[in-house]
């Protein structure tokens, strides 16, 4: 099993960034339901010490549901923070995905970075073309044309593409969910609070059964499409739904 490595922003650190910030988004082949961003802020203290509960910790797809929670509520006892950020179907119809979820990535990084009393810890939250680099094996595309003298945050993006627009330095790694600790960490989050949203819409579309398939495109939810018919949550902009109006 290859765990997600920690070297890269461990390298960073080194190079004067004090805060990596590490992003990925979840739910973009749904029939239904947000497309979910996390943002997650680490620090150079937080890689020094060993979080016991933290160390099989992997893209949040190759783990379970109990164990996403499990790495979820350990993560929350780290104390990391982050932010989340959503797009609904609304959105989704009208600027297509890819754009939504750059949408929601890009305001999930400058809530965090930018937020007047720091980013909130995930306590908090739960209460209320570029260059190509190499580093290691991850191929990485970069558009980190600022010094670090300028920011000192770095972001760290899930995909090949960084966030346009954002104003600060970032790298774009290809399965970086796979390959980096910090978008690991965002996956994680970002799937477990899409996975709940799913589970109350159940209560509200309980013919659908999104509290088992979380929104995609599964033969039982196709099948209880063909029945009921798309809801407002559903995204007409996909070819099954649309299809159906």
């Amino acid at each position: 099993m290859i765990l997600p490595s920690k070297s890269l922003e461990r390298k960073l650190f080194s190079e004067g960034y004090d805060q990596v910030v590490g992003v990925d988004e979840v739910g973009m082949g749904c029939l239904a339901g947000p497309v979910v961003v996390c943002a997650v802020s680490l620090t150079a203290k937080f890689y020094k010490k060993d979080h016991v509960g933290l160390r099989l910790l992997r893209d949040s797809k190759l783990l379970s549901p109990k164990l996403r929670e499990s790495y979820f509520e350990n993560l929350q006892k780290a104390g990391i923070k982050y932010q989340l950020s959503f797009c609904y179907p609304k959105t989704i119809d009208r600027i297509n995905i890819y754009q939504a979820a750059r949408r929601a990535m890009k305001r999930a990084v400058l809530r965090l970075v930018n937020s007047k009393h720091g980013a909130r810890s995930s306590k908090q939250i739960r209460n209320s073309k570029i260059s190509n680099l190499k580093h290691s094996d991850l191929n990485i595309v970069s558009n980190s044309g600022c010094r670090v003298s300028d920011f000192q945050p770095i972001v760290l993006v899930d995909g090949p593409y960084p966030i346009a627009g954002l104003g600060m330095p970032q790298r774009a790694i290809i399965k970086g969910d796979q390959r980096v600790f910090a978008i690991a960490c965002a996956s994680i989050i970002a799937k477990v609070h899409r996975d709940r949203m799913m589970v109350r819409y159940a209560k509200r579309f309980p013919e659908y059964g999104f509290e088992k398939h979380k929104g995609y495109g599964t033969k039982l939810h196709v099948a209880n499409l063909v029945n009921f018919g798309p809801t407002e949550i559903h995204r007409r902009s996909f070819a099954p739904v649309g299809q159906m109006i």
